[in-house]
């Protein structure tokens, strides 16, 4: 079964996306995912394209040279202060750069406002045929696989689907179990990562290992092969950001280790 791989944003969020696309193109992935929405963070980059027109262009440009395809975009995340229609121009962008779907997750304790929040976000997302990709975050307000399957029935929406990002399904204790009663047209993604058994007991903790030193794959201690074995032959994204790493090999070298840890794990643990 031919595995088809996208480098994650966080992998090297110090990157434009040309030169995002243009690492991938060289280590061999077929994919990229794309922050065109930032979320604000401190020291975080804006890279959104609609209000760029440079910045597209070599967007664009990148994409043609190197045959790799955008696979999705982030963060529409939905929070108490959300201007939903805010998002449109880079869902717009994303769709005409054949992006097929959003990432999103839930940040508002308010559960009737998130529900109608993101059924907005879907139809938003549907005029642009895109896919919303619902992930669930250990620190967020929707934090495991149930949370997530019952946020989609309350919404009643068709184009939408849930991200399972590794790190959080460990950091979250889901189970195989929760995972195999999954239909597999729910499951819109898997983002790839390893990182230390020891789960934090801090959100500070949480955070910190989610966006700074995630491990590539057989380095730590999460049950990759098992969780990916209960999952559709879907686009493997690798999520792996860790800061140390890049910044003593380099994002390019990172990029690519992130790819051949990856393909060599699969090769050994997964059918």
């Amino acid at each position: 079964m031919k595995r088809q791989f996208s480098l994650g944003y966080l992998t090297a969020p110090t990157c434009a996306p040309p030169e995002m696309i243009y690492l991938a193109g060289r280590a061999g992935y077929d994919y990229v995912s794309l922050r065109t929405i930032a979320m604000g963070l401190p020291g975080e980059a804006n890279f959104g394209l609609a209000g760029n027109p440079t910045l597209l262009r070599h967007t664009r440009a990148a994409l043609a040279e190197t045959g790799v395809r955008l696979l999705d975009i982030e963060n529409a995340r939905i929070h108490d202060q959300v201007d939903l229609a805010g998002y449109l121009p880079e869902l717009e962008i994303a769709a005409d750069l054949g992006a097929k779907s959003v990432l999103t997750n839930i940040w508002s304790d308010d559960r009737d406002f998130a529900v109608d929040r993101f059924a907005e976000l879907c139809a938003l997302a549907g005029r642009c045929n895109l896919r919303v990709s619902l992930e669930f975050v250990t620190w967020a307000k929707i934090v495991g696989i149930q949370d997530a399957v019952e946020l989609i029935r309350e919404a009643g929406v068709d184009n939408a689907g849930i991200m399972v990002d590794l790190l959080h399904f460990n950091r979250s204790r889901c189970t195989l179990q929760e995972l195999a009663t999954l239909p597999p047209e729910l499951i819109s993604g898997v983002q790839l990562c390893d990182a230390p058994a020891e789960i934090p007991t801090t959100v500070a903790g949480l955070v910190h290992h989610g966006r700074a030193e995630r491990l590539y794959p057989g380095e730590g201690g999460i049950d990759i092969a098992g969780i990916v074995a209960h999952l559709p032959n879907v686009v493997c994204g690798i999520e792996i950001p860790n800061l140390e790493r890049a910044q003593v090999i380099g994002n390019a070298e990172h990029v690519f280790q992130c790819l051949e840890k990856t393909k060599q794990y699969f090769h050994e643990h997964v059918l």
